[in-house]
């Protein structure tokens, strides 16, 4: 199987949607948070300094710094703001809560898992750790100095991101590995938003054996890794490292379901994206440079905001619907939102950018309604469509009305053939990371100016594609958006501190 094979087969369309009706099985319902009983569990305190840098500045590259002096409190700062639990939600017919964490995932079923390995730390042992969210606490898996594949740049901190796919397909079936990229990419931009607050540089590496990086943190088999995130900076409180005995520690991890169920073509996908040992070498971690072009529409100065990174972070939700209406937008807010999306990512993967956006605009002051291209290098969008998109926006989106009520929707359009024809089938994720950061940034630059957001994982593929009268070699849709007004949701409590036990419904 190559990405092509996997792609196609997962596109949706009403036949496929009428082939593969599911029946979710509640009582089988992964649980969402991950542990590793039996090992030590190492305290983060609770309640850490909030980074005040303003959200919009830090989008557009600005770097904050961080107060703390030892490496517990800097951990828990870092991991607060880019990982933690945010929020629970409460079902009124039951009075169950389920709990919201600050990076977003499709279903709210967060397949991503957050490894770290730390060296030379203040205050902190030397090891491997697995990160816990519903304790707000770090799992100690092995002691002592662990050598990454990162090693050529030595980092103090260097963190493993792996995914559990069958979070997803529990839901999505055989598409779910498509969510399981997205979402990594939401969690890989939310861990280097948060380091970049408190005045760390991350660096994302997608280039590595995945065996040998499944050795070095040893997850549970049901975990891939899937990015590598190496932190330098001034803010890091660290002390002389020394070389000490490794000691594995292990853990027995919790298990998800009474039982999973076999996805082969996941299985296969994943297969196929994998590095080995001998075929690491062969992708080159450059690209084609980005093909260039220009709009007619100018963008003004982009709206400001004072709200802070911290303060944005948590209270960042995805919003289950827009108030519609005729209430609209500046363009100086959408100036802001789209160049907060355009900033330079930071990975070994990120050389030329394979996502282009598409924008249907409904309700934003002095654009008409229509579709336009958005063109980051010029600043420029070029309308290639003219008319009201609300009825057509919510239609490709899966009949999601939020998609048509919303002031502004999006199109990612991803350069599929280009990424592969780089990094061969690898490229298939790094398309889906950078999308997934991009959904990212759009998020925090929206609650930034008091707007909602809400990532759509569900389109019909081909139809996106007739409807922007994309050919092949101008790329195929990997992922949808939102931004508006949100209907406010009553049945969500903000966490603060350590959160309190939340039921796995």
């Amino acid at each position: 199987m190559t990405w092509r094979d996997y792609h196609e087969a997962t596109k949706h369309s009403v036949e496929s949607l009428m082939r593969a009706r599911r029946v979710l099985d509640w009582a089988n319902m992964p649980d969402p948070f991950r542990h590793y009983e039996g090992v030590p569990v190492l305290d983060l305190p609770a309640d850490p300094p909030t980074p005040q840098i303003p959200a919009l500045e830090l989008l557009q590259g600005v770097s904050g710094t961080s107060p703390v002096g030892d490496g517990p409190a800097f951990l828990s700062q870092l991991l607060f703001y880019s990982a933690a639990i945010s929020a629970s939600k409460r079902v009124p017919s039951t009075g169950d809560a389920y709990a919201l964490r600050v990076n977003p995932s499709s279903g709210n079923l967060h397949p991503t898992e957050f490894h770290f390995v730390t060296r030379g730390l203040t205050e902190w042992p030397d090891g491997v750790y697995h990160y816990d969210p519903s304790r707000h606490m770090a799992e100690q898996r092995g002691r002592g100095t662990f050598e990454t594949t990162m090693a050529a740049c030595p980092a103090s901190i260097v963190f493993i991101l792996t995914s559990i796919a069958w979070r997803e397909a529990w839901k999505y079936g055989e598409r779910a590995y498509r969510y399981c990229l997205l979402d990594m990419g939401h969690a890989w931009q939310a861990l280097a938003l948060s380091a970049r607050a408190i005045g760390c540089d991350a660096f994302a590496g997608g280039s590595f054996v995945d065996d040998e990086v499944t050795q070095l943190c040893r997850p549970s088999q049901d975990e891939w890794p899937m990015l590598m995130i190496r932190l330098r900076g001034e803010s890091i409180p660290v002390r002389e490292a020394e070389t000490r005995k490794t000691v594995w520690l292990g853990g027995l991890a919790n298990p998800l379901s009474k039982e999973t169920i076999a996805q082969p073509l996941i299985d296969t996908i994943h297969f196929a994206t994998k590095l080995t040992s001998t075929e690491s070498d062969r992708h080159p971690l450059s690209a084609e440079p980005t093909p260039t072009g220009s709009g007619v529409i100018a963008l003004p100065p982009a709206a400001s905001g004072t709200r802070s990174f911290g303060d944005v972070a948590r209270t960042r939700r995805s919003a289950l619907d827009f108030m519609g209406g005729t209430q609209s937008i500046s363009l100086a807010l959408l100036a802001a939102i789209l160049r907060s999306g355009a900033e330079r990512l930071s990975a070994d993967f990120a050389s030329t950018r394979f996502i282009r956006l598409y924008l249907y605009v409904h309700r934003v002051d002095g654009l008409r309604p229509g579709v336009y291209r958005f063109w980051a290098k010029c600043d420029e969008l070029e309308q290639v469509k003219i008319g009201d998109q609300r009825v057509a926006a919510a239609a490709l989106s899966l009949g999601q009305d939020l998609a048509g009520n919303a002031c502004v929707a999006f199109s990612m359009v991803g350069d599929l053939e280009g990424a592969a024809g780089t990094y061969g089938d690898r490229g298939y994720r790094y398309v889906h990371f950078e999308a997934g950061a991009i959904g990212q940034r759009l998020y925090l630059a929206a609650e930034a100016l008091g707007l909602g957001a809400t990532g759509i994982g569900a389109f019909y593929d081909d139809g996106v594609h007739r409807h922007l009268d994309l050919t092949p070699k101008e790329g195929q849709v990997v992922y949808h958006f939102a931004i508006g007004y949100p209907i406010p949701d009553p049945r969500i409590s903000a966490s603060k501190g350590r959160q309190e036990s939340v039921a796995n419904s």
